[in-house]
């Protein structure tokens, strides 16, 4: 079938929104974590099983190949495909917890840290935790039976998992959690069910070969099949449901599972145990095996080193010997006398162990915090620092307790033999697993000739000499696959082969997966990796910026707009003027690359060496504005007075004509204005505020002669539309509200002069007018020195996007508070607070998460009223400065969750009036500055 009939057959099953067949969507939705590139030939988007089983049978009646892909934060190539891509919609993305939390079932779309979020509150977590579990989806996680540093091989989703909702390749569902489900599965599918048992025979009638998988199942094991299945039940149904587990796609489709969850312990301790060398760290092992231990893990002199120069790691690590290896031990409990006895046990257990240093556990949230960001920073930093085109590629081994000490000291001499000397190894060693990083130029054919060497000796080291295990969490995928058999002999690799073609006969469901017959798959279809820009070239693609990111269910997410930038900054390395065409490329996709973008810098957050992709939009920005648009910037700059003056009266108009004609008429003409000007015109809603009163004095006195001063510079937003809207109940605006609280609290408030032409420069940089933005946070920072006698005085703004662009380009003698901040560390001892019976929902803006003021905005709501609700999947809200007003879909599709998990709330508040417009119209609910409540609940 061409390409071009295989969109029109999938046209005529699927709607125009679930089908993509474009070159960019190809591209950047075929995209996983790992080093290999294929593109599909269409990517289907399925939000029911319904469309799940529509799309499967299409596929095995054409014998075309589909790939299933959730979160893509696979390392092994496991969610790529040059074929149709499935993907999971949000119609998968469901939880129903039962048992108190004990038991909790999931859809295959919701990520891992949205279930642990909702676990939470019932003190359980997930068994699985692998280190992308905040992206990471249920469907992929159990796909890849992945596990992490805390639980290993007992809470891995293969021995958590109670039932789970399975569609074959021939479209026919089983519910394992369903007695009429499991019997009417076996009527109908004879073939799958006699195979089954057949293998079952196979596998536990032949002693050896039944030996041989108890063996290897007993350290954590990801190569190839689950055949541990076939020796653990006896029930087909029972082994169909298991074999599932780490399938990677290639026997059939979870649409959701059930889980047996794990208690959290709230009391945790920590200790960071030094070794001479990986030979003694290893020796740990086998006694903490015996102790109650959360994790031990292990990081390597490499590690340390990666790592040692960041602020805040600790002193000692800087002073470690070459060759030596530290050991994080972790320990929990429900109470402090049972920690007590867990801290003491396991020093006892490894006092005959020469260390560095004494072993010594605290309890201390800063040093436990601390320590764990020396091993949560390990990767980041390595890969950070990785040299220019190279690839950053994670292995996972893992060998017994017995054997660690020589394997490790091994791998190694291995690494440095290959030339991978500066390789980063740490690893989750109570469980034998080590996970290590190498960096070759996978443009490069002699490089990639040295990883493949590489990793031919790897297997012969792991598998040959210290019968370890290839994959240990990671998954098969292509990387792997030509090296299974090697793992497990001849006989057991038939039985793997024989396990897909029962399920899969005609290799439709993710073929070249775990079983390929191709030795050289692994060091094929590898990712070009160009120089596009210094921004964005330490990317490794692995998609943990995807949940944060407001255009996620829109246009494109912030790996998305990396792979679309360096696709065609390499397809443009041959042009005369490389920039230009570019810039062109660029301009003809700006609506998902550009215009959809927030730059809110939350994927910087979320990413493991610290990208914000939204500078490189700003960049784009910048690169493209031309002389007229920078006339207008200028025009603008030089005129904010005027400016805003002339927004606080007209923005009033919409409001009083609606308060004669209707809101919803008012609307609707905006809106048809809206849609007239394609574009140029803003879209009003009945949330768009009012106008401010002008602000005419500088200085507001207190009659305490011996009060508080404090500088308050109200942003330009607030000073022009920071009125209220429809909901509000006050009539007075926020820097009026700011005011009363301020002198409520006994202060003398003083305003910079010249206040009415100053602004922050947020606004023009955010567009990439660049100039126009150092020229207002110079006066900016002019008229605050002068304020506050260079810094003697605190400032606060009102705005908590104006303050960190604030704190990022002023004068650093400026101490600088956000509204909710100044108010939780300077207001709280000098206000009384009373509580509110109210309901009320609260939003920590991009800006506020970034200054970590999420717990003093949730503290201070609660001063305020009786409940306060912090919805869990909300992140950015998509306003994005004025992105709201002309591109309305970003804002309602970062907000689609919230008027659900706002819960009835009565109220909303947040700290940015631009923000709390979208927040109102996709919740329902007037969301204003917390400032108002603050003044409403105190005195």
């Amino acid at each position: 079938m061409t390409e071009k009939q295989l969109h029109k057959e999938l046209a005529d099953i699927f709607t125009a929104d679930q089908l993509f067949t474009d070159e960019l969507s190809r591209l950047t939705k075929g995209t996983d974590a790992g080093l290999y590139r294929l593109i599909p030939k269409a990517v289907v988007k399925v939000n029911s099983e319904e469309e799940v089983i529509r799309l499967l049978r299409f596929c095995n009646d054409k014998k075309i190949p589909v790939t299933f892909k959730a979160g893509g934060t696979s390392l092994s190539g496991q969610t790529i495909s040059d074929s149709i891509l499935m993907e999971a919609g949000k119609g998968f993305d469901f939880s129903v917890i039962t048992d108190n939390g004990e038991t909790a079932t999931f859809g295959c779309g919701l990520t891992g840290g949205a279930a642990n979020l909702i676990l939470r509150r019932y003190r359980r977590k997930l068994g699985p935790k692998p280190a992308s579990v905040k992206s990471a989806k249920i469907g992929g996680i159990i796909s890849n039976n992945a596990s992490g540093s805390s639980y290993g091989i007992l809470h891995n989703s293969y021995n958590t998992i109670k039932s789970m909702r399975i569609i074959f390749a021939n479209g026919s569902v089983l519910d394992t959690g369903n007695s009429e489900s499991r019997k009417a599965f076996i009527a109908e599918n004879p073939q799958l069910i006699g195979d089954i048992v057949q293998l079952h025979r196979d596998a536990t009638e032949n002693k050896a070969i039944e030996s041989r998988i108890a063996s290897k199942f007993k350290l954590k094991n990801t190569c190839g099949y689950g055949v541990n299945s076939l020796i653990d039940f006896d029930d087909p149904i029972d082994i169909i449901q298991h074999l599932m587990i780490g399938s990677e796609g290639t026997l059939g489709f979870i649409s959701q599972a059930t889980f047996r969850t794990v208690h959290d312990a709230p009391l945790k301790a920590t200790a960071m145990v030094y070794f001479r060398n990986l030979r003694d760290v290893s020796e740990a092992i086998i006694p903490l095996r015996g102790c109650q231990v959360s994790a031990a893990e292990l990081m390597d002199r490499n590690a340390l080193r990666a790592v040692e120069d960041q602020q805040g790691m600790p002193e000692e690590l800087k002073t470690l010997p070459e060759g030596a290896a530290a050991l994080l031990i972790d320990t929990s409990a429900d109470d402090e006398a049972t920690l007590l006895n867990q801290m003491r046990e396991i020093e006892e257990r490894l006092a005959h162990i020469e260390t560095l240093t004494p072993i010594k556990f605290t309890t201390d949230k800063f040093l436990y915090n601390l320590y764990w960001n020396v091993r949560n920073g390990l990767f980041t930093s390595a890969a950070a620092t990785r040299p220019a085109h190279t690839a950053s590629i994670i292995e996972d081994v893992a060998f017994s307790g017995e054997r660690l000490g020589d394997a490790l000291t091994d791998l190694r001499e291995l690494l440095v033999n290959s030339g991978y000397s500066d390789a980063v190894m740490w690893g989750h060693l109570l469980d034998g697993n080590v996970h290590f990083t190498v960096f070759p130029d996978i443009n490069s054919v002699e490089e990639v000739k040295r990883y493949s060497t590489f990793m031919h000796e790897l297997s012969e080291l792991v598998v040959v000499k210290h019968d370890g295990s290839l994959k240990a969490e990671h998954g098969t995928g292509r990387n792997m696959a030509p090296f299974v058999e090697k793992e497990w002999g001849s006989d057991i690799y038939d039985l793997m082969k024989r396990i897909k073609r029962a399920f899969d006969p005609d290799n439709v469901l993710n073929p070249g997966v775990i079983i390929n017959d191709d030795s050289e798959v692994f060091i094929k279809n590898l990712k070009r990796i160009p120089d596009a820009n210094p921004i964005i070239d330490k990317c490794i693609e692995c998609g943990f910026c995807e949940v944060v990111c407001p255009s996620k269910d829109l246009t494109l997410t912030p790996r998305q707009r990396i792979v679309a930038y360096r696709f065609i900054a390499d397809s443009s390395s041959a042009e005369k003027n490389r920039q230009k065409s570019i810039l062109k490329q660029v301009r003809e996709i700006s609506y998902p690359l550009d215009q959809t973008c927030a730059t809110d810098g939350l994927c910087g957050i979320a990413c493991p060496v610290d990208i914000d992709t939204g500078k490189l939009v700003k960049e784009l920005r910048w690169q493209q504005n031309g002389k007229l648009a920078n006339l207008v910037a200028d025009t603008i700059a030089s005129n904010m007075a005027p400016l805003t003056s002339f927004i606080r009266g007209f923005i009033t108009l919409p409001h009083s004509i609606s308060k004669v004609v209707g809101y919803k008429s008012m609307e609707n003409f905006a809106r048809g204005i809206y849609k007239l000007g394609d574009g140029v015109f803003p879209l009003w809603t009945k949330y768009t505020p009012s106008g401010s009163k002008k602000i005419k004095q500088n200085i507001y006195s207190n009659e305490n002669p011996d009060s508080p001063e404090v500088v308050y510079f109200p942003s330009c937003i607030t000073r022009s539309m920071g009125g209220p809207s429809f909901g509000y109940e006050e009539k007075e605006d926020l820097p009026a509200k700011m005011l009363s609280v301020l002198r409520k609290a006994g202060y003398k408030v003083i305003i910079p002069e010249e206040k009415n032409r100053l602004c922050c420069g947020m606004a023009f940089s955010s567009k990439g007018f660049r100039k126009q933005a150092v020229r207002k946070e110079n006066e900016l920072n002019e008229a605050l020195l002068k304020a506050s006698r260079n810094g003697e005085l605190p400032i606060v703004c009102d705005m908590s996007p104006c303050l960190l662009h604030m704190r990022e380009t002023l004068d650093g003698r400026l101490k600088l508070y956000d509204q909710v901040e100044f108010i939780h560390d300077f207001l709280i001892g000098r206000l009384q607070f009373t509580k509110a019976p109210v309901r009320i929902a609260v939003h920590s803006t991009c800006s506020a998460t970034k200054m970590q003021l999420e717990e003093k905005l949730f503290k201070v709501a609660s001063l305020c009223a009786d409940e306060v609700i912090v919805p869990d999947s909300v992140t950015c809200c998509g306003w994005a400065g004025d992105r709201g007003f002309f591109y309305p879909e970003l804002n309602n599709a970062a907000l689609s969750p919230l008027k659900n998990e706002i819960m009835n709330a009565s109220e909303g508040y947040s700290n940015s009036r631009t923000c709390e417009i979208g927040l109102s119209i996709n919740s329902g609910v007037a969301y204003k500055s917390l400032v108002y409540l603050v003044d409403k609940c105190t005195t």
